[in-house]
């Protein structure tokens, strides 16, 4: 085999395999895509996770409603926090616990206070996000090498995006002038789709490798101590400042819809979406939502005995870079403007994962069609190469 046959074998060997690679982000990226809308289709499966109006104008429960009616239906039972979901066709998520020990969440309807079922601590919601970010690979300690394995994906899916629009001469065209050939064969196709679906995906792409990347960095500055997070630690009420009844009994608080209107007072445009009631005597209540900038929350600690704000957490205090990184994952996920926006990061996503498919069927053949044409060339060879020496055997015969 001649130096040249040998470098075409080894550059083919090389290429085949690549294939686990390719499988391999093809997986991240249809769990991906399955991760967005992932609480959707729980919420199909799952009668207990809706939001049933038992009227057209039946109006939503204040926090103070939901709690009274869940008190009322389970009175042992010690809520923790409610949280409302982006989307109102949800049931509120309810922590609570039981004197027994347990710790559940359950779903609450949020126009009755009924209490429709328990969120168990594992579904699919679950599955497809632990699968798409860390490959279910346990934490034992500090980040798991899938989350290292998942987010350096970002940083080869970056440099394909750039290499691609150099490649690509003229790509902007793509927008003006799209083509899609379909009786040219299917690698005519799948190339054409290729292109067409990755110019159209320019800003999708962009923002899923950056964020990637952003999960890698965050993983190696937690590993290694380094922190970037100007959140101060709230110390607990100092035991003089919780009044004391002369009876003994436990302290009066405020009220969960009294702690909300003292944030909104605080906080123009606060969108409250969480409260998390005391745990002790000493622990502040915290209340907490959007704004205006729908990328982060805002949050405020407020003393449950005479509403006075203990802290808080504005996007005015983070500073630049927590501006940016903080932003990172709901840009990622897709999961910070409701339904329409998760609509969209789905149709992306897929168009993202049929790209990468199309990608694979094309390196595939071209693969695959070198590896039967220098196949056909060594056999070639081997069936051309014994006849001179046979000729020599019967010249030196004849002599």
């Amino acid at each position: 085999m001649s130096k040249k046959s040998r470098s075409k074998l080894w550059f083919l060997v090389h290429s085949w395999l690549a294939l686990p690679i390719w499988f391999f982000v093809l997986i991240v990226c249809v769990t991906g895509t399955l991760a967005v809308v992932s609480q959707e289709i729980v919420w199909l499966a799952n009668p207990q996770m809706r939001a049933s109006q038992p009227s057209d104008d039946a109006p939503l429960l204040s926090y103070d409603q939901v709690l009274a009616a869940i008190k009322k239906a389970e009175p042992q039972t010690v809520v923790e926090s409610i949280s409302r979901p982006d989307e109102s066709h949800f049931a509120l998520d309810v922590e609570v616990s039981y004197p027994d020990g347990r710790s559940l969440t359950v779903y609450v309807n949020p126009y009755t206070g009924v209490i429709q079922g328990t969120a168990p601590t594992f579904n699919f919601k679950a599955f497809t996000r632990a699968l798409h970010g860390w490959w279910l690979v346990p934490f034992t300690n500090g980040f798991s090498w899938g989350w290292y394995l998942v987010s350096f994906l970002g940083l080869p899916l970056l440099v394909s995006l750039i290499t691609g629009l150099v490649v690509y001469k003229r790509f902007w065209k793509g927008f003006f002038n799209p083509t899609l050939r379909f009786r040219h064969g299917a690698r005519i196709f799948w190339g054409d789709f290729h292109r067409l679906s990755g110019i159209w995906s320019i800003w999708f792409i962009a923002v899923i490798s950056i964020t990637g990347t952003w999960f890698l960095i965050q993983a190696l500055l937690s590993d290694n101590q380094i922190s970037i997070s100007s959140e101060p630690i709230i110390p607990a009420m100092a035991r003089e400042a919780v009044p004391l009844s002369p009876d003994g009994s436990p302290p009066t608080r405020i009220s969960l819809d009294h702690a909300i209107e003292i944030a909104q007072q605080k906080i123009p445009g606060l969108e409250v979406s969480f409260v998390s009631l005391p745990g002790n005597a000493y622990s502040h209540m915290s209340v907490g939502g959007r704004g205006w900038y729908p990328l982060m929350f805002q949050t405020a600690k407020i003393n449950p005995y005479n509403g006075d704000m203990a802290a808080s957490r504005l996007l005015s205090d983070r500073s630049s870079l927590e501006f940016v990184t903080e932003s990172m994952r709901p840009l990622h996920t897709g999961d910070f403007g409701g339904l329409w926006i998760k609509l969209i990061w789905f149709f992306f996503g897929l168009l993202l994962s049929m790209m990468v498919l199309s990608g694979l069927l094309i390196w595939t053949k071209r693969t695959a069609l070198a590896t039967a044409n220098a196949l056909k060339r060594e056999s070639k060879k081997n069936r051309v190469l014994p006849r001179p020496a046979m000729n020599r055997e019967v010249s030196e015969a004849n002599l």
